[in-house]
């Protein structure tokens, strides 16, 4: 019986039959979206939507409290040796000096020493004090106005050599520290395309057969960037989205392409027209791609369950990309190899010789290799097939003692520490920190009432003060603002003690201190660094277990569906898992235990950024459905036409080593370009992903997933009866045009007469 056409071909043969079509179609798409979103522009996120909880609340009232947002700096004066206090004439002449210094570029106001009628803030043993002052103009254009308050300071400190005499604050680090990571990620980006392009090029061996993957993911990233200016007025990003889109959409969209190539190649190999590849390669990888990029997109959604703003804007944009990708993919490269045809393979590289003898490609055979089954992929699968058991219980031992770590794994926020490198500012802040604690990072509690300004909330502010002073949890510095029309004051209060010591005297400031004082004259939420920090992880441990069950539940659906097997989707939930936990095992070796300080040139801070484990369960388990799709898709079209398993489980992962190695080497180089980056939780994000990728592409796949095929036999495709229902797809093109045609396949394979 003749199977109906998957969603996959029917798409891909009318693309290679409507080539011109298609490719215009294609264009204008990119055209129109990138220009609208470009008209439109992409809406940024506001503060509080990034936020969770009782912090959340409070950026919402200041948000719509018309505050004059200034960015404020501070200089600090501190005796080296302690042999100087405020109260010495050398002393007192810095900080003129350093008032003097500032004050005349022209760029600051609202300058606080000392020795003023309201004394900026001095340690108890009169060594160290802050000089304070505003940049002048709005707080976004501050950081392009500090150079010169920069060099004013700096040229103080040469000065008074016994005196550390240095700056830090908002509009400084914006500088400073912008600056450099800016420019980490322009170089990760451009490190990320050639290194890409290259790999590409050894695995097909020619120009344009690199060319067309790198085109083709870098038109949907435009394209889809452009969508997301679109989206975004619905739903806010941050500004880290896009970057996240060109990592995501550079390696889907290559990975996708590489698929489909390399069986259109393949095809033609076997001796298929133009035509007719185009078409069983848009069945099949097509069909794996169509599979494999909605199962990513799945994955992707479950960061909609955060509630946080930063990870249900990475969701819209990762999902743009990847539906972008997988779009152009069955689309416009179908169309693509049907203009090229055999050009694509115009070139002769490395032992790989393209021969035309009347009209018909035929292919020299890859060195080291036999019908482009690599020696190492073969070496490997050999013996693992031969003993699965101990393959098995091997590379699952091994998988699990790397996950064993994953136990000890301990998450905290992002702070000073997390800037690694030589960044002077960093030590400022953590000097300041140390005299001043809490000063850095000051709860701020938002207070909302008819009139902040009346005396009966003035003195509940000043009751406010005296009570949390009081806890011997807060300190200075301690300030009051208030809005124009009077109806908000932002009250900034220095906490005591960091980590838990700070997050204890948040606790303190919300449970007793703001319900005896403030409660009774106004709405009162508390936010700050600390504040936001423990809120958005009390919403991570609410949101965690949704996310986690979504993402499974729906992966299973999908695989269920699409292999008919229960056993299958069961497995590839269970290896996707193996593979995170792993993933995070290295994390803590590597990032908490310090082991790979030296290598990759980090300190470590003792925990993983709260926002990474989960981030890296979304991504990795979308993105290793990849290789298990197009692998299992291959493995399930050989068994349909009549293989045994086991010599379909060869057959699937022989024929598919080299695009899976290809595609898994794209990957970690892309993602292991972020390993170099100034920030610490960047360089944890590209170490587990490129970790995960490549021991998910290895251990994984070339090993425990041929392993269990092979131990579990024919009940790798066990269905209950009562999922009879479930609709028959097929994983192949017609039968009428199987591979099992050709006597010697069917005899290498095993194939039985009749079938």
């Amino acid at each position: 019986m003749r199977r109906r056409r998957n969603l996959a071909a029917s798409i891909g043969g009318w693309s290679a039959r409507h080539r011109w079509a298609a490719i215009l179609i294609w264009v204008a798409f990119v055209a129109a979206v990138t220009f609208a979103g470009s008209a439109v522009g992409t809406a940024k996120m506001k503060d509080y939507e990034s936020q969770n909880g009782d912090s959340r609340k409070a950026g919402q009232i200041l948000d719509g409290a018309d505050f004059k947002e200034v960015a404020s700096e501070v200089v600090l004066v501190q005796s080296k040796d302690g042999a100087l206090t405020v109260s010495d004439p050398r002393f007192r002449e810095a900080v003129a000096k350093v008032r003097d210094a500032v004050t005349a570029t022209g760029q600051v106001e609202h300058v606080r020493t000392p020795y003023d009628a309201e004394p900026s803030p001095v340690t108890e043993d009169r060594h160290t004090t802050l000089l304070q002052f505003d940049m002048k103009g709005a707080a976004a254009d501050a950081d392009a106005k500090v150079r010169p308050v920069l060099d004013a300071v700096a040229a103080v400190q040469k000065s008074f050599p016994e005196l550390r005499v240095e700056q830090a604050g908002g509009a400084s680090a914006g500088k400073m520290i912008g600056e450099a990571i800016d420019k980490d990620f322009v170089r990760a980006e451009q490190l990320s395309l050639p290194i890409t392009f290259g790999i590409l090029l050894a695995a097909f061996g020619a120009l344009l057969a690199a060319l067309v993957p790198l085109a083709l993911a870098m038109t949907a990233i435009v394209g889809a960037t452009g969508l997301l200016g679109l989206t975004s007025h619905l739903l806010h990003v941050d500004d880290a989205t896009p970057n996240l889109m060109l990592l995501i959409g550079l390696a889907v969209g290559v990975d996708y392409s590489l698929f489909y190539i390399r069986r259109e190649r393949e095809e033609r190999a076997k001796g298929r027209d133009k035509r007719r590849a185009i078409e069983i390669a848009a069945a099949t990888s097509g069909r794996a791609v169509l599979i494999s990029g909605i199962t990513v997109m799945v994955a992707m959604a479950g960061m909609f369950l955060t509630g946080n703003g930063i990870f249900m804007g990475f969701a819209e944009g990762t999902i743009l990309v990847v539906l972008v990708a997988m779009i152009g993919s069955l689309t416009v490269l179908p169309a693509l190899l049907s203009l090229i045809g055999d050009r694509i393979d115009a070139r002769l590289v490395h032992g790989t010789v393209r021969l035309v003898t009347g009209g018909r490609v035929t292919w020299a055979r890859k060195l080291g290799g036999r019908g482009g089954e690599g020696r190492v992929w073969n070496a490997m699968l050999t013996p693992v097939l031969r003993h699965p058991l101990v393959s098995a219980l091997v590379a699952g031992g091994l998988l699990l003692a790397l996950a064993a770590p994953a136990f000890s794994l301990r998450t905290g926020p992002q702070g000073f520490d997390d800037l690694q490198g030589d960044y002077a500012i960093a030590e400022t802040f953590k000097r300041i920190d140390q005299a001043f604690p809490g000063g850095n990072e000051p709860a701020v509690v938002v207070l909302k009432a008819a009139d902040v300004t009346a005396p009966q909330v003035t003195s509940a502010i000043d009751r406010f003060k005296e009570r949390a002073f009081a806890t011997g949890e807060a300190n200075e510095p301690f300030g009051v603002e208030v809005n124009p029309d009077r109806t908000v004051a932002r009250i900034s209060v220095g906490l005591k003690g960091e980590g838990d010591a700070a997050e204890h005297a948040v606790r303190t400031l919300r449970d007793k201190v703001i319900p005896g004082t403030l409660a009774g004259v106004g709405e009162a939420h508390v936010t700050g660094h600390i504040a936001g920090s423990m809120d958005f992880n009390d919403q991570l441990g609410r949101s965690i277990p949704l996310v986690f069950g979504f993402v499974l539940l729906l992966a299973f659906l999908l695989l269920l569906t699409s292999f008919r097997s229960l056993v299958v989707a069961v497995k590839a939930i269970l290896l996707n898992l193996l593979s995170v936990a792993a993933a995070y095992g290295v994390l803590v070796l590597v990032f908490q235990k310090g082991y790979g300080e030296g290598l990759l040139g980090f300190t470590s801070t003792g925990y993983i950024t709260d926002w990474i484990p989960l981030f890296l369960f979304v991504i990795l388990f979308g993105l290793s459905m990849d290789y298990h799709v197009f692998i299992l898709s291959r493995v399930r079209e050989a068994y349909d036409k009549g293989m045994r398993t086991e010599d379909a489980v060869a057959f699937g992962i022989r024929s598919t080593a080299g695009v899976v190695t290809s595609a898994a080497l794209i990957m970690v180089a892309v993602f292991a370009t972020f390993a170099t980056l100034s920030l610490l939780t960047f360089m944890q994000m590209g170490v587990g992903l490129a970790a995960a990728i490549l021991i998910d592409a290895t251990i994984v796949r070339a090993v425990l997933l041929p392993a269990t095929m092979k131990l579990l036999g024919d009940w790798n495709w066990y269905l209950p009866r009562w999922l009879g229902w479930l609709p028959q797809l097929s994983h192949g093109d017609d039968e009428d045009d199987r591979d099992d045609e050709d006597p010697t396949f069917r005899a290498r394979h095993r194939i039985p007469a009749g079938v």
